[in-house]
Order: C-alpha cells, then structure tokens, then sequence
C-alpha cells in the first residue's frame, strides 16, 4: 500500500465521540473511557504496584488507537515511578490517527491534559515502520509500529512485563486477536508477564491459555460485566531484570559518539566521551551538514532504515535550538531512470504522505534560482548546523569530552565479564568500563580488527558570501550554510589525506557547473576555502552498529559514510537501548542490516572466509 492510498481518516465522530471508519465500532466506552482503561489495564496488569522497584518497566499494546491507554498509563505512571526508573511503551497501530484527532478524543480528560499535550505535540506519522514518542519529562518512551499486529509484534525485539490487548471487538476485527498474534504477545513478554483486555470472547480466553498465559475472569467496568485477567506461567529466557546500567565510554565526538551519549543519558545513563581533538575534528565538523535519507527505489530494507533514521533525526534535530540551518532538498534529475524512480519513492508508504514529492523542470528551477531539470522534493530534509547538534548533545566540551587519544583497548582481566580498559599512547590506563562503544569512523578500524571499513576522502569547498540557495543534490550537492554556500564533495576511495587539494576544488566547481552553471559562476568569482574529512565506508554502504562478535560489552557505531547526521541518532538509540536492556526502537530486519558481524556471517553461510577489505 502507497501512502496516497491510505484512507484519509480511520475516525469518524457521533455526538464527539470516536467510532472506527473501518470497523463500525467505538474507540472506547461511552461511559466513562478513561474509568474503563484504569480498571480494564492498569489494574489489571496490577499497576502501579507491578512496577515498585523496578529500574526499568516495558509494556506492550495492541491497538494504539486514540493513545487513551497509553495516556492513562503515563499518567499514573508520572505520579508513582519509582525514583530514577524508565518506561519503555510498545503498541501496534495499522491505521494511525492524526495528532488533532488524538487531542480532540482525549479532551474528553481534563485530568489527562498534561500528558496529551506531551503526547500529541510528538505524535507519530503514517508512514510504514517504527515511530518513537520521546518524553523525557516523564522519563519514558512510547514506541509506535504503524503496521499490522503480527508484522509489529514480530518486528519488535522487547519483553514486556505488561500487555494492553485492546482491539476492536473480536467480532468486528477477529483478524487481531488470532492464535497467531497472541502467540507472538506471549514470545514478547518478560517471565510472569500480565496481560489485560475488556474482551471474555471464548475465542481470546482459548488462544491466551494456547499461548502459555493462566487466564481468569475479573469483574467488568460499566455495562461490560466481566473483563479478562492473564498471566504467563511459562519460563522466559531474558535479561535478569534487577541488573544495574553498566559504567560506558564512548570514544569518538563527532554526530556517532555525541548520539550515543544523548541516547544514554535518554535512558537515565551517564557516558564518557573520549576524543583527542574534541568535538566535531573529524567528519562531522563541516561548516553545515544535509540530513536526507539514501534514496532506494528497490524500497526494501535498506530504504525502511534510511526512512526511519531520517524520521528519526529531524524529529530530534527540531528540538534543538539553532540547529537547523534550512528546510526541504532538492534531488535533480541526473538520467533517465530517475523520473520513474521517483515516481516510486514519492507513492511509498515508508514515507509520510507528501514527504517526498516528484516536481517538474519549471518549480525545480524556481526553487534553485535558475534552469534545472525535473526533480524530488525532500520536505522533510535539513541542512543543520553541526556545532550546535554536538553542543547539545555532548554538553560542554571541557566537562563531557576527555581530551585523550585512546590507542588500545583491552580486557581488565580473565573472562568475558571483565572489565575494559582504554589505554593511552603511552600505555597509561585513562578509564576502566563495563561497556565501551567505539564511534571514532575509520579509527574504529585502528581499534577493532576485522571490521572491513575502506576510506573515502572527501573534499567540499565553501563560499562564505550570501547566495540564497535550495539545498540541491545532483550526484554533488550545494547546500547553504550560515554565511554562504558549501559545495562538493569529492570520493576518493582509500584516500586518507586531509590536505586540501586546488585540483579537488576545480573537480567541485565543475560537479555544480554542470548542474547549475549560474551558480557555479558566481561561486568561481567568490573567494573559497575547503574543507576536508575521511568517511568510513562498508562493502555493502551500510553502517556498522551492534556488539563486535566474540568481545560482549565492546560495541560500535561506525561506517555511516556520508549519512553521519542521517543515521547516528537511530543508530545510537538501538545501541544504547539494547545495551542498558530497554527495547531497541529498531526491527528486527533492520538490527540484522546493520549487525558488525553480517560480513563474516554471509561468508561462512557461502563456506569460505571472508576477504578482508583495504583499511
């Protein structure tokens, strides 16, 4: 299904109201919807007192719905979370509702005003895939699959110890409440997992009892006289719950290390950064820097994690203040395949509805400022500023970033369970961790062997002189900076110098004349400068972030290439997630993408070692 054919709205309204479109039935009870979450759920799923003392809480929902449950459950868990703990929310929803119709159902609450406004301020969209509901205010996260159940459920990698199942009624939507998804409800739930619904429908108490869960009848609320209770006798395998966050280090400040520290300290734990240039020396310290998603018109799992990560990076790079230098790019036309590329792009459901839109030669030429072909709107690209990304999220240099070149790291002693060690180029001890992750591009490489990264030197060049430009890709790209125009970039594979090179300045001028030759003449009269940086590339022009295989507790975040600001803040989130035992925001499919392990992997199932490449 295209995002253009996604009905225009799941709710209909009777007497202010919401009633399902698709399935004729009511979004809640006319009685009293709230009362009715509290005693059906909370309760239910024995909550408040099912989380005292408890460091970290998840619990899982089918059928998101107008956001009430959820609401409801931020809502007491706001008034009684134990100090320092942290909520992780995972609920399915195939036909999402816009942000206004969530806030107009749940205005019905005045005592749920504050907890709908964080919510809806920070709704999700309806493109396909994961999207997440940040709330540091209440210390929790509310991760939303706009898919069907069983794809959701699957996809997701948590265990919850609570299940919100509230589905339309199985008369009306029997498709989610089949042996198939109540079976999944059971393999994503934590040992001794509750589970809730208003349903007593044979149907449903059969399937929970099939899928391992004592179920019992409880008194109803309001006309429903009977409500269900369940919970899950069979072992789990999993993380032991009680376990303490681990001591982190991350070394590397450029966008991969400073998302990882922001998405730790989401998570309620502190990170020490190491690098010995300080924030912003490498690849991420341009003048400005695009955000876009990589554009696959195969539309398979490489493009459900570009749209994702992209999804992901501009809803945290709007909140911070300063950071967003321009809006929307422009994808010009550069042969003949790309119109019907597209074309393709624009109509999938990956994306929001008018996120990415095919315009012709005369508005593509408007919005550059002289004669251009056919191209993409990007609505939802950034160019961004990256001193005030980095500022933010590593805090201030001298207190969060660790001057110090970390040369080795090794095990503090015998065993997996030891210990690291990052020692200097002296060989001095500068930290001990239980968990380090290394975001340090290619000198990941220089720290981990065996990752199969190759150098890509890059050179752009800047005008510091106002030229009102669209940010425009066109094989190069010119995007505006604060001051001017930066432009470029050369690729150099293998290359690591970091000279800047008059011939690689002639190569950018030529890239933008031979897309927009007005601009490339008036950059020619300015006065230049460059700007160079070495990306870590992978065979397969995917990033690495996961735990190096055979090394538990070493972790890293690299290879993003020339997609740092695109990738690193949902890439930091999976790592930093997965880490501290939170679900990651990220499925399954795409985890497995993105694994360090991957290329090693694939050449064992071919039966051969895999060929190392140049570093």
């Amino acid at each position: 299904m295209s995002a253009a054919d996604l009905p225009p709205s799941p709710v209909t309204w009777e007497d202010g109201a919401p009633r399902s479109r698709l399935h004729g039935d009511v979004y809640f009870s006319r009685d009293n919807g709230l009362a009715e979450s509290r005693a059906v759920f909370l309760n239910g799923c024995d909550l408040p007192d099912a989380w005292a003392g408890r460091r970290r809480f998840t619990v899982g929902e089918v059928g998101f719905g107008t956001g009430l449950n959820i609401a409801a459950l931020l809502e007491a868990w706001g008034r009684t979370r134990p100090p320092g703990a942290h909520l992780s929310v995972f609920t399915v929803e195939a036909f999402p509702l816009t942000a206004d119709e969530a806030a107009r159902a749940l205005a019905a609450w005045p005592e749920l005003a504050s907890v709908a406004r964080l919510m809806t301020a920070r709704w999700p969209g309806r493109a396909r895939g994961f999207h997440r509901i940040d709330l540091p205010e209440l210390a929790a996260v509310v991760d939303v699959a706009v898919m069907e159940a069983a794809d959701g459920l699957s996809a997701w990698d948590g265990a919850a110890d609570a299940w919100f199942l509230d589905g339309f009624s199985p008369t009306v939507d029997p498709h989610i409440w089949r042996q198939e998804v109540i079976d999944l409800v059971a393999r994503r739930s934590a040992e001794g997992a509750r589970a809730a619904t208003y349903t007593v429908a044979g149907s449903v108490r059969r399937a929970l009892a099939a899928a391992g869960f004592a179920v019992a009848k409880a008194p109803g609320h309001g006309r429903k006289r009977q409500r269900l209770q369940a919970r899950l006798e069979r072992e789990v395998a999993g993380p032991a719950r009680g376990r303490s966050d681990p001591r982190m280090a991350i070394i590397g400040a450029g966008v991969a290390g400073a998302s990882l520290r922001r998405a730790f300290a989401t998570l309620g734990v502190e990170a020490v950064v190491f690098d010995a240039e300080g924030p912003g020396a490498g690849a991420s310290g341009a003048p400005a820097a695009l955000m876009a998603p990589r554009l696959d018109a195969g539309l398979a799992a490489p493009a459900a994690l570009f749209a994702q990560a992209a999804r992901t990076a501009a809803r945290l790079y709007e909140s911070i203040p300063g950071a967003v230098i321009a809006r929307g790019a422009l994808q010009l036309e550069a042969g003949p395949k790309d119109a019907s590329r597209f074309s393709a792009i624009a109509r999938s459901d990956l994306f929001e509805p008018g996120e990415m839109s095919p315009i012709g030669a005369p508005e593509a030429s408007a919005r550059v400022g002289e004669a251009a072909p056919p191209g993409l709107a990007m609505a939802s690209a950034m160019v961004l500023d990256p001193g005030a990304v980095l500022g933010v999220w590593l805090g201030p240099a001298t207190q969060s970033v660790a001057r110090a070149r970390v040369a080795a790291v090794e095990r503090a002693g015998e065993g997996p369970s030891a210990p690291w060690r990052l020692l200097g180029e002296d060989g001095a001890v500068l930290a001990e961790a239980d968990v380090v992750c290394i975001a340090a591009a290619m000198g990941t490489g220089d720290l981990v062997q065996g990752l199969g990264m190759t150098p890509v030197r890059g050179q752009a060049s800047f005008a510091d002189a106002a030229h009102p430009i669209t940010a425009a890709l066109f094989g190069a790209y010119a995007i505006p900076t604060r001051q001017g125009v930066l432009f470029g970039a050369t690729h150099d594979r293998g290359d690591r110098s970091l000279e800047p090179r008059p011939a690689d300045r002639r190569r950018n001028l030529e890239a933008v004349g031979a897309a927009l030759p007005e601009l490339a003449r008036a950059l020619g009269g300015a006065s230049l400068a460059d700007w160079c940086a070495v990306r870590a590339t992978t065979g397969d022009y995917l990033p690495l972030a996961g735990q190096v295989a055979g090394r538990s507790g070493l972790w890293v975040l690299t290879g993003l290439g020339s997609r740092g600001f695109c990738l690193a803040p949902l890439l930091a989130e999976h790592l930093a997630s997965t880490i501290v035992g939170s679900p990651s925001p990220l499925p399954h499919a795409l985890a497995a993408l993105v694994d360090p392990g991957r290329f090693a992997a694939r050449a064992a199932r071919k039966g051969r070692p895999r060929p190392e490449q140049p570093s």
